[in-house]
């Protein structure tokens, strides 16, 4: 059996306005709301809602054959209650049926996996909760931002509760391997990878509807064909794409959704099933083990982290940010931390790319800014005055060894009292359970100590009268 593990994911990052370097200092806000509202309410218009009420008709239509999982950013959703609380209410419709599953991510599409583990983790956390308190339920597969992942990762994700990863089928990672297989990670064989499958979801992604194309037109049959013929043993064909593939990316006008709707009828008639992915990483065994030494993405060519850390400016920009993140963790500033989540955005250092601009298409289409030396210079005068703020808090004459020190201490507090909780809490227990033994004891001793009650003495039966 063949089946098709198919993911969308979903996010919009807050764009920064507009920061001047005289704005240091005075002005602590740095969103453009009205480039916000705007992109995601007309994203949500043309791609998100449509493509929502299409999952939904598919898998009613199928009824619940049809099954895909959705990863949607904290950021994303923040801006989706705010702007278009609708398309909250068509994900929690795709929660409700039980077929869609929703993957645990970076609460704010960081790559805080490349630089600080703590905050990974936090991140993580973060969005779970986010998913479980709007949709009721609990992410079991990880997929980290823009697909990144390598084998240092590993024993990490899996630490956290997570039994599968879905990332990139790189070529140079693969070699003569297929992506349609489960496999094992190197550095934790219990972690299993789903891997995408780039060229059947490019296909669809960015080919669709280009007329150069020697495959165009596409249509659902011809594609699922496609899928069919793969050899038998090839089980799982992983189809990772962004949702605003359909009717952004690819107009409604071209046929992208009758072309999405088509796929369960023709898929059943070739006996082709759909699995989400906590269901792909529980069915099938790994074939065996990957080694991904270096860290791997979904992006360009290379299939590397170059897209976001591949020049000296998002290099300096990255660096800069993390310098601050143990400061930022012990603050309790709401709106600072909150700022903090919002300026780890992988975006803000692709905006930086310089090999993007280079051919134009991508950069232009994804970037508020005109250049990339513009988007460095407007990202570092925010994070000037963001880190002006956090020496507030915790002043950056600290040195790191001294804070190093500050945090042990703070850590090994809250462990002391993680652990005088749980002895009040077997105190407590055991006081409990004394007082239930005292009370039975006590009920016990008074039901012996009462004296029985008197027995009566048989009469004597009255002596028959004679006659």
């Amino acid at each position: 059996m063949k089946a098709i593990c198919f993911y969308f994911q979903i996010h919009q990052p807050f764009r920064l306005k507009r920061y001047r370097f005289f704005d240091i200092g005075n002005d602590h806000y740095y969103y453009d709301d009205f480039a916000n509202d705007d992109i995601v309410s007309r994203i949500a218009r043309n791609s998100y809602i449509p493509a929502a009420e299409s999952l939904l008709r598919m898998i009613d239509e199928s009824k619940g054959a049809f099954r895909c999982a959705i990863s949607v950013t904290g950021t994303a959703l923040e801006q989706f209650e705010h702007y278009v609380p609708e398309f909250i209410d068509l994900l929690k419709r795709l929660a409700e049926t039980g077929k869609c599953e929703f993957l645990a991510e970076t609460y704010a599409h960081s790559l805080s996996s490349l630089a600080d583990p703590e905050e990974f983790a936090a991140q993580v956390k973060a969005h779970d909760d986010k998913i479980e308190q709007l949709f009721g339920v609990k992410p079991k597969v990880l997929r980290n931002t823009e697909l990144i992942y390598c084998d240092e990762m590993a024993p990490h994700i899996y630490s956290m509760g997570y039994k599968g990863v879905i990332t990139e089928g790189a070529k140079h990672i693969l070699g003569w391997k297929s992506p349609n297989y489960v496999y094992a990670a190197a550095t934790q064989p219990k972690l299993k990878l789903l891997l995408k499958n780039s060229k059947l979801s490019d296909d669809i992604s960015f080919r669709f509807s280009n007329p150069e194309w020697d495959a165009y037109p596409l249509t659902a049959d011809k594609y699922i064909d496609w899928i069919a013929s793969t050899p038998a043993d090839e089980q799982i064909i992983n189809l990772f794409m962004n949702l605003e593939t359909f009717g952004e990316m690819q107009s409604r006008d071209t046929g992208i959704f009758q072309f999405l709707e088509a796929l369960p009828r023709f898929a059943r008639e070739r006996g082709i099933d759909f699995w989400t992915p906590s269901e792909a990483v529980q069915k099938l065994k790994a074939v065996g083990e990957l080694s991904v030494m270096h860290p791997i993405s979904w992006a360009d060519e290379a299939r590397d982290t170059s897209a976001w850390l591949g020049n000296k400016l998002q290099q300096e920009a990255f660096d800069k940010l993390y310098s601050v993140a143990e400061r930022v963790r012990l603050c309790d500033d709401r709106r600072l931390k909150q700022d903090w989540n919002y300026l780890q955005a992988s975006d803000h250092f692709f905006y930086m790319a310089t090999k993007h601009f280079a051919d134009g298409a991508v950069h232009s289409h994804f970037s508020p800014y005109d250049t990339p030396f513009q988007a460095f210079t407007n990202y570092m005068n925010v994070l000037a005055d963001f880190i002006v703020r956090v020496e507030e808090q915790y002043p950056l004459t600290i040195d790191n060894e001294e804070l190093n020190s500050l945090l042990t201490t703070i850590r090994n507090q809250e462990r002391e009292i993680e652990q005088l909780n749980k002895e009040v809490s077997s105190m407590r227990q055991n006081l409990e359970h004394y007082n239930e033994e005292h009370l039975l004891r006590q009920k016990q001793t008074e039901t012996a100590e009462k004296p029985a009650p008197a027995k009566k003495k048989p009469g004597r039966k009255p002596a028959a009268k004679k006659a």
